[in-house]
């Protein structure tokens, strides 16, 4: 991966396995590194809802076509379908268009945070020192009134049995997403979530969630 800044000279990162990923020399040496990541290109706060999507969908329009996109986001959390509408648009970017694009969580990256977070290759994830991640299980609150002749009831109840288990699928392909690439375990995770498992900034570098922590 390449990131470039007007007027600056090329940064190189070598993405390597998390075990022995490293960070080239000269970038060491120098602390302002990763010089695209100053100024984000897209940059949501808030609540994952309808609104940011629109401010993403907007910001994604007026960003530049070719070249690096940096994509910033702070958020509690929020609809974990509209992070996934969002992370879709960012894959088909990648995927249909050749776009290196950086993520980059600031402060904290709770919930529908890190499912948009998933949607990017571990080595072109940032955080800023003193951010959180916070993965933890899809929540549902549902109250179930029946009524109507029992065999209704049978199918209401069913219906709501298939929402649970292609929720909780849903959940589990996001779950190996964000892990792929990473030291971390999809059993661990699967393990934690349930208990909202914070991970701190640095330990999720050390453990290849991210690439660095800036």
């Amino acid at each position: 991966m390449v990131i470039t800044c007007a007027g600056t000279q090329k940064y190189y990162v070598r993405a390597e396995h998390p075990s022995v990923r490293t960070v080239t020399k000269a970038m060491k040496q120098d602390p302002n590194r990763y010089p695209l990541l100053a100024a984000p290109h897209i940059r949501l706060s808030g609540p994952v809802d309808e609104a940011m999507y629109a401010s993403f969908r907007d910001q994604l329009v007026a960003a530049p076509a070719d070249g690096t996109l940096v994509v910033a986001i702070t958020t509690l959390g929020g609809d974990p379908e509209i992070a996934r509408a969002m992370g879709t648009d960012i894959r088909m970017l990648r995927d249909f268009h050749g776009r290196e694009i950086l993520f980059f969580g600031k402060v904290a990256v709770y919930s529908a945070g890190a499912t948009f977070m998933s949607y990017f290759p571990v080595e072109h994830r940032f955080l800023t020192r003193r951010t959180r991640l916070m993965l933890h299980e899809r929540q549902l609150t549902k109250t179930i009134n029946l009524s109507g002749p029992l065999r209704s009831c049978i199918a209401q109840l069913k219906a709501t049995l298939h929402e649970i288990e292609h929720s909780i699928m849903i959940e589990e392909e996001g779950f190996h997403d964000i892990v792929n690439g990473s030291q971390v375990s999809f059993d661990e995770l699967h393990e934690k979530a349930p208990a909202n498992w914070y991970i701190e900034a640095e330990e999720a570098r050390d453990r290849g969630l991210v690439l660095d922590v800036i």
